[in-house]
C-alpha cells in the first residue's frame, strides 16, 4: 500500500514509503540529477570527457611546437663532446691534440667555453693545462701565463666577469713580465665588467678583438708581453641570436698551433 508520511517533525523532503506486509522500505523522492536523467557519475564522466575534449587539441599543438624546435635547433653533441675531449679520436676526457712543433716554437690549443655548460680548455706543450678535468676553469675570462722561454706555466686562474671584480686581473696583467705567454679563453660572459683599463692592457699583448668584446661573446687569444705579430692568434664570435648555435651563445672557438720561443 503505497501512502504519504506527513510528519511535521522531519524538515526533509516529502519522502515516498513502500509498505510491504511485514516491513517498510523508506526511499528519497528523485533530485535535480535524476530528474533530468543525469546521475553524480554521469556527470563525473561527462565532464571529463569535455576536459579531454579540451586537452588533447592542445596536447597535439605542444608535440608539434615541440616536434618543430627541435628539428630546427642545431645538434651541439658532437660539439660538446669534442670540447670535453670525449670522442673517439681524442679518447680521454681532456685529453690534447699531439703536436709537432720546431724546437723554437712552443704547441698550444685554446678552446672557449660552449654555451655555460662546457668550461673552456686550454693545452700547452701537448698537456692540459687549464680545463674542467682539472677543476681550474670558470665563469668569465680564463688565463694562463707562461714562461716565453722556458715553457713553464707561470699561472692559471680565471677571472668572474660578470658578478666579480676586475681589478684582479688587471693587477695580474700589469704584473706581467717580458717575455711571458698569455693564453685566455671566454666561458659563458667574459665582457660585462671588463673594464677600458683591462681592455687596453689586454690589447697590448696583441689582441684586436678585446676593444669589442660584448655580452656572452665567443673569445680566445693567444699573444705575450712584447709579443711580435707572429706570437698572436685570435678569434672571436659575437653573440648574436639570429646566428648563436647555443641559443644564447655563438659556437665554441677553437685556435691550436704552434708560436715561437721569446729568445733567452
Amino acid at each position: 500500500m503505497l501512502g504519504v508520511n506527513k510528519n511535521p517533525s522531519l524538515l526533509t523532503a516529502p519522502r515516498v514509503v513502500l509498505r510491504g506486509p511485514t516491513r517498510g522500505e523508506t526511499r528519497w523522492t528523485p533530485g535535480p540529477c535524476r530528474q533530468h536523467g543525469l546521475t553524480p557519475m554521469c556527470v563525473c564522466v561527462l565532464g571529463w570527457f569535455l576536459w579531454c575534449l579540451l586537452l588533447v587539441p592542445v596536447a597535439l599543438l605542444l608535440a608539434l611546437s615541440l616536434q618543430q624546435n627541435l628539428s630546427s635547433a642545431p645538434d651541439i653533441t658532437e660539439e660538446l663532446l669534442r670540447a670535453l675531449g670525449q670522442n673517439k679520436k681524442k679518447g680521454t676526457p681532456g685529453a690534447c691534440p699531439q703536436r709537432t712543433c720546431p724546437q723554437d716554437q712552443f704547441s698550444f690549443l685554446l678552446q672557449s667555453g660552449a654555451a655555460n655548460v662546457v668550461a673552456p680548455k686550454i693545452c700547452f706543450q701537448d698537456k692540459l693545462v687549464l680545463g674542467q678535468v682539472l677543476n681550474n676553469a670558470g665563469v668569465g675570462i680564463n688565463v694562463v701565463i707562461v714562461n716565453g722561454r722556458t715553457g713553464d706555466i707561470l699561472r692559471t686562474d680565471f677571472f668572474n666577469m660578470y658578478s666579480g671584480d676586475v681589478k684582479p686581473l688587471v693587477a695580474l696583467l700589469q704584473g706581467l713580465e717580458a717575455g711571458s705567454v698569455v693564453l685566455m679563453a671566454s666561458y659563458d660572459e667574459p665582457a660585462t665588467k671588463l673594464s677600458d683599463d683591462a681592455r687596453q692592457l689586454i690589447s697590448e699583448l696583441g689582441s684586436v678583438s678585446v676593444k669589442s668584446l660584448g655580452f656572452r661573446d665567443s673569445w680566445v687569444f693567444v699573444g705575450g708581453k712584447g709579443a711580435s705579430a707572429d706570437r698572436t692568434m685570435e678569434k672571436h664570435s659575437k653573440n648574436n641570436k639570429a646566428t648563436n648555435k647555443y641559443d644564447q651563445w655563438p659556437e665554441l672557438l677553437e685556435v691550436q698551433g704552434c708560436i715561437p720561443k721569446y729568445p733567452g
